[in-house]
């Protein structure tokens, strides 16, 4: 089984690496994937052999905390934590700079010629200046504990994070400052001013409580950044309604949306929102779908038609019988997808995790190879600490693991703001890389919904017999062609007749008996296997297909009694989809197990050079992996249930979203407007956010490339030297710049093409 934990604790990429490493360790983990943005995990389990517990219990043992996410309560829970969290971030922060600017302005007011305290001022009261700075540095040190009990539990347990970088250069920092008063008291005792001004000119109490103040600026707006990377999943789950106005016992009563039960009669009014997904059965009105869909055009519904959750009733009175409740919605399905897209990973975020793994050790080790190197060159011990805390305190990662998961979180919004629901960071990634589309043509480049053409008959029987006969047979079969002819017969008021013995033959037709008579109902490749084709029923073939329409055979066991034409409507957007998406250089290709001649009469129309017609269902997932062995990237675009092999088969699969729910499960991206332009839209976003993630992992890994030398002092003899206060601002700021620039992503538009020529 699948579930979500909530994980709280995890500062930095390696936090998430350590988390994701634990769980893994535990048998009977089949996937593990840790969100260090959403604080959140994903585990794919057997449940036969793990509990919920055992993965909270070795989350804990690894020193952060977890709770399952199985339930609404519980996710409402781990929000309050956040929003608890934050809150007290902010009381933190705004307590550190309270205690931070005095300091500082005891550390520095004399080098800059403020006025300073007589008490303050001078040799004679330079423990009372060095003692006054460490006061004030406590309280800074109190509200910022966490680093220092996260960081060094972190040390201890041998996994060290981002938390253990700021812990050890800050604390170094300290007791630096501490051994700094004793020396100053020795100073003045011994009437030693060379050793007492030393020391007091290298406290570093300022730069200890710079670094937790500093870092603690950052991550409070790296947190407010983080938050605003979620706005569309906030967006959606407000669209729902929290109460909803049941008729109960003929008695009308205002109920919490948790209380609705399948079957309730729910009563909305013009303006109000549909609260879950059901079937009017009084009132029409029109919908506005936007919020779902992206169609701003409202749609007009009636008595027997499906209404969605969180779709607004624009005008009319509905009485709606509910048919999905809480989880099972549309809305509620749709967040589902959105989340979990945003906490999976895309491939390209491993080396990320990678490099985080042994990434804080190795910084460590840095730190003390040139803390040692620097005092064998005889800098002396404070200058040689210095260089070391710098290396510490510059080389947080922070950047490196935000780098891919903020970009992925917008532009997983973004796309459900467009009604494109991206179901995995992988699919995402990989769409960029596409080279070949491959589309559906029934349902997704046409309606969907052909319908009769022409009746022609070969005998004496006339037009309404030949269509009862169809009817009859076709009553059983879900295929669009069989509808289309059942809806013909009703149209037309024609009586079905009860049939026996049906069969269905996978690709050509179907044959039952009538009043123990045997008829057959399909194409030619049926008349063939019959014995029943006529070499001149090849004319009648050829010239409706080229029209686009395709030909249906009505038989008995003697001889062709007649054919009915179908066709199907091409929908207005396919045309300019097909032309958007040539103009992005994709190659287009219709799959249809329609006749090679209807389907390129279409395919003229739509200007699709390449059809690869007559294909049966199984088939069309051989044809997704020939492209791929011939070295393609394919994407599938489909509806219905004999797409779903191929949407599982392609590189990444589309699915319509009015298509079937094994479709729509099958597939990697659910186009919710059922419009082929938005295929150009996933693809477009694609880029862009690729782009976007190649952009931060460039800075993250440019900044601790350039930032750790730096640190560490190869400038030095250039006379080049970085100040522990500065590389705690250029820590804050780099993370703050890479959830800055993801943050872009939300201005993200669809460009739109013109027809080609």
């Amino acid at each position: 089984m699948k579930q979500k934990f909530s994980v709280q604790g995890m500062t930095c990429s390696a936090c998430s690496t350590h988390v994701e490493k634990s769980v893994r360790k535990l048998k009977g983990v089949q996937a593990v994937q840790v969100n260090l943005l959403t604080n959140s995990m994903n585990v794919e389990y057997d449940e036969a052999i793990l509990s919920d517990s055992d993965i909270t219990c070795a989350v804990e043992l690894a020193g952060y905390s977890a709770s399952s996410l199985k339930h609404e309560k519980a996710q409402k829970d781990t929000e309050k934590k956040m929003e608890d969290g934050m809150q007290e971030m902010k009381i933190r922060l705004i307590l550190s700079i309270v205690f931070w600017i005095p300091l500082m302005y005891i550390s520095m007011g004399d080098m800059m010629g403020l006025p300073m305290p007589e008490f303050l001022n001078g040799m004679v009261y330079a423990i009372p200046f060095a003692f006054t700075q460490f006061l004030l540095l406590i309280p800074i040190i109190y509200v910022n504990r966490k680093y220092f009990m996260v960081g060094f539990k972190s040390v201890w347990r041998k996994a060290p994070n981002m938390d253990s970088l700021i812990a050890i250069g800050s604390a170094a920092a300290i007791f630096y400052g501490c051994f700094a008063i004793y020396k100053i008291g020795y100073g003045l005792s011994m009437h030693n001013h060379e050793v007492v001004h030393y020391y007091v000119m290298n406290l570093y109490f300022e730069s200890a409580g710079t670094i937790l103040t500093l870092i603690t600026v950052g991550k409070f707006l790296e947190s407010h950044s983080k938050g605003k990377t979620s706005d569309a999943i906030r967006k959606l789950i407000d669209l729902s309604p929290k109460t909803a106005f049941v008729r109960r016992n003929d008695i009308v009563e205002e109920v919490a949306i948790e209380e609705v039960r399948i079957g309730d009669i729910i009563l909305v009014k013009p303006g109000e929102s549909i609260p879950v997904d059901g079937v009017i059965q009084v009132g029409n009105a029109y919908m506005d779908e936007s919020a779902l869909t992206g169609e701003s055009i409202p749609i007009s519904k009636t008595v027997g038609d499906l209404v969605m959750s969180a779709t607004i009733n624009t005008n009319g009175y509905l009485e709606i019988e509910a048919l999905k409740i809480g989880d099972d919605t549309t809305l509620a399905q749709i967040i589902h997808l959105v989340e979990e897209a945003s906490s999976s990973k895309a491939p390209i975020a491993k080396l990320a995790d990678q490099v985080s793994g042994f990434f804080v050790p190795v910084v460590i080790v840095i730190a003390l190879v040139a803390f040692i190197i620097w005092l064998l060159l005889g800098v002396g011990l404070e200058e040689a600490m210095s260089i070391a805390i710098c290396v510490l305190v510059i080389s947080c990662p922070c950047a490196l693991g935000l780098a891919t998961p903020v970009a992925i979180m917008v532009a997983t919004g973004k796309g459900a703001e467009n009604g494109v629901l991206i179901r995995s960071a992988e699919a995402l990634e990989t769409l960029h890389s596409i080279d070949t589309v491959v589309l559906d043509k029934t349902g997704t480049i046409t309606k969907g919904q052909p319908q009769v053409q022409e009746i022609v008959c070969f005998g004496v029987e006339d037009e309404n017999f030949i269509l009862q006969i169809a009817a009859s047979l076709e009553l059983a079969s879900s295929h669009p062609l069989a509808e289309a002819m059942v809806e013909e017969s009703k149209a037309k008021n024609i009586l079905l007749l009860d049939t026996s013995n049906f069969e269905n033959i996978v690709g050509k037709g179907i044959q039952a008996e009538i009043n123990d008579k045997e008829y057959f109902v399909g194409n030619d490749k049926l008349l063939k296997s019959c014995g029943l084709w006529e070499d001149d029923l090849h004319h009648q073939i050829t010239q409706y297909s080229q029209e686009g329409k395709t030909v249906v055979f009505v038989a008995d066991s003697d001889k062709v009694m007649g054919i009915i034409t179908l066709a199907d409507e091409i929908k207005e957007s396919s045309i300019s989809a097909i032309s958007a998406l040539q103009n992005l250089g994709l190659d287009i290709i219709m799959l249809t197990g329609d006749a090679l001649k209807t389907a390129e009469a279409i395919a003229k129309k739509i200007s699709v050079n390449r059809v690869i017609a007559e294909v049966l269902p199984d088939q069309k997932g051989e044809v997704i992996e020939n492209l791929q062995k011939e070295g393609h990237r394919v994407a599938m675009v489909g509806d219905g249930i004999n797409d779903a092999v191929a949407l599982v088969s392609s590189d990444v699969g589309f699915a319509i979203g009015a298509g079937s729910d094994v479709a729509i499960e099958s597939a990697d991206i659910v186009l919710m407007k059922n419009d082929l332009n938005d295929v150009t839209t996933a693809i477009q976003l694609s880029h862009k956010t690729i782009r976007n993630i190649k952009q931060n992992l460039f800075w993250a890994f440019f900044y601790n490339t350039i930032g750790i030398p730096i640190a560490a002092g190869v400038l030095i003899p250039w006379g080049i030297r970085l100040d522990p206060m500065f590389a705690a601002v250029a820590m804050s700021l780099s993370s703050v710049t890479v959830v800055g620039n993801a943050l872009r992503l939300k201005r993200f538009e669809a460009q739109k093409y013109q027809k080609r020529r």
